[in-house]
């Protein structure tokens, strides 16, 4: 992968797609790309595989890295609603609201998203965005102490990654199994 030394890295980028509800991990993978634009599709369609079709995932929401208008497209078809930031904002910089008058069609999807985004619903559904994936990482990481792959090679690394996100989804269980949710 390439590294902010401007040289290359052995490394992999760790991706998770997170149940709302419970936090529990429905789709993860381990990709050499440090970008993550060419994540959506792959990692929606896999947790769509995996909640099944019974289950269809109805909302969305991303970071920037995952912003393109390709990605938003493919998930407006998919049927999904999407609320993908189209830009970085400074830590506690707040939103500027969005226009009451209707969006004009003639806008790009990226606009159209960064005035959605904007809405007094769209905020609420991304702050949450927050409180579903944010603290997956920060579990695994402090709680579960696993910050970097030891393995190297992407087949190692994938294999590393799935028994931290099974062992992650079993803790939740176990968890709620013990407090009478499950």
């Amino acid at each position: 992968m390439r590294a902010s030394n401007k040289g290359w890295d052995q490394c992999g980028n760790a991706q998770v797609v997170v149940d709302s509800a419970h936090q529990i991990i429905v789709a993860a993978d381990v990709t050499h790309q440090a970008n993550d634009v060419c994540q959506v599709l792959p990692m929606m369609a896999h947790a769509q595989k995996n909640v099944g079709e019974a289950n269809r995932i109805e909302k969305a929401s991303m970071d920037a890295g995952y912003f393109s208008e390709t990605n938003v497209q493919w998930m407006e078809d998919q049927g999904i609603d999407a609320y993908v930031a189209t830009g970085r904002l400074k830590h506690g910089e707040p939103l500027s609201s969005a226009p009451k008058e209707r969006v004009p069609a003639t806008m790009s999807i990226k606009e159209r998203m960064f005035l959605k985004i904007r809405t007094d619903d769209g905020q609420a559904i991304y702050a949450r965005r927050k409180a579903i994936i944010e603290p997956v990482f920060g579990q695994i990481k402090q709680a579960m102490g696993c910050r970097q792959f030891l393995l190297r090679g992407m087949r190692k690394m994938r294999a590393e990654w799935t028994l931290i996100y099974m062992s992650f989804n079993l803790r939740k269980l176990f968890q709620a199994w013990r407090t009478g949710l499950a």
